[in-house]
């Protein structure tokens, strides 16, 4: 029975009853992906040509950044050949190295806004060690435990899909790949491949969520401490462009969880919507953030002007 075989592709989702206007949505998805890509492509080269930018903050700021390209890059361009030239089928194969690079660079991603909160703990509570703790060398370890972690953790989830028979509906409700809205479309038993899938969030999401709200209780501590509101006011602004980042990372990331788990009745269009946020938020958001927030790439980037 043909349908009980790996499909050899996926039907991308669109919005019922806006086929006419997928050009000017596509035009809308067109300048925000340029947006993103400009700016996180100015906040690699200002860092790397501010000599005054070259410290374990800043080097975490290009991760972010690199990782926003790459993730945004493994998306947009696909939905945007399916909305103007209306190719809605993606091969199998694709979409599952798609759903691996999603959610492998999203848990790296995680990885880093933890380290950075890190950071930021190290530079308040311990100002003095934080040059020796935070070396360039260590900062580069901890982007490459970071690539080591979230591939370990998600590589499983592909596989796990792939000897699984699939039912006729080849229906995705994004339009692009993620793991749960595959996972739903296998006629087979799929507790052994959503179990681990959730395991593997909670354990690299999860846990960091915990581990950087930790960080910032023992900051607000030191910070509480300091004799007057000046003072603190002063140190914690440190800490807010990362909070702002962290909220533009974890909130579209826990919108599209609930979505995937409890909003299967609602219109195609929260589900798409909910999926592009999640996917250009971060990108489109970061570089902002840190624009606004640091002297240092304001200057730079009005020099480039």
């Amino acid at each position: 029975n043909s349908s009980d075989l790996s499909p050899s592709s996926f039907i991308l989702a669109s919005i019922p009853g806006l086929e006419a206007a997928h050009f000017w949505m596509a035009m809308l998805l067109c300048s925000v992906y340029i947006l993103a890509v400009t700016g996180n492509c100015a906040v690699l080269f200002i860092v790397k040509t501010e000599p005054s930018l070259h410290a374990p903050m800043y080097f975490f700021l290009c991760m972010l950044a690199a990782i926003d390209l790459a993730l945004s890059t493994s998306t947009v361009p696909r939905v945007l050949s399916f909305y103007w030239f209306n190719t809605k089928e993606i091969s199998f194969g694709a979409c599952l190295v798609q759903m691996f690079l999603i959610h492998t660079l999203s848990a790296i991603e995680s990885t880093v806004l933890l380290a950075m909160a890190m950071d930021r703990y190290v530079a308040i509570c311990h100002p003095l060690r934080h040059a020796a703790i935070l070396t360039n060398a260590a900062t580069a370890k901890i982007g490459l435990v970071a690539m080591a972690r979230g591939v370990l953790f998600f590589l499983p989830l592909p596989l796990l899909l792939l000897p699984l028979p699939f039912c006729s509906s080849r229906v995705l409700s994004h339009s692009f790949c993620l793991h749960q809205d595959v996972m739903n479309l296998a006629c087979a038993n799929t507790p052994p491949s959503g179990v681990y899938g959730l395991t593997a969030i909670l354990l690299v999401m999860g846990v960091d969520a915990i581990l950087i709200c930790l960080s910032y209780v023992l900051i607000l501590k030191a910070v509480l401490r300091l004799a007057s509101w000046k003072e603190r006011l002063k140190v914690f602004s440190t800490c807010v462009a990362h909070i702002c980042v962290v909220l533009a990372f974890y909130v579209p990331l826990i919108g599209l969880s609930v979505v995937h788990r409890f909003g299967k009745d609602l219109a195609p269009l929260v589900h798409i919507t909910m999926g592009n946020i999640y996917i250009l938020a971060p990108a489109v958001l970061n570089p902002i953030i840190y624009g606004v927030r640091t002297k240092q790439i304001q200057r730079r980037i009005l020099n480039l002007i």
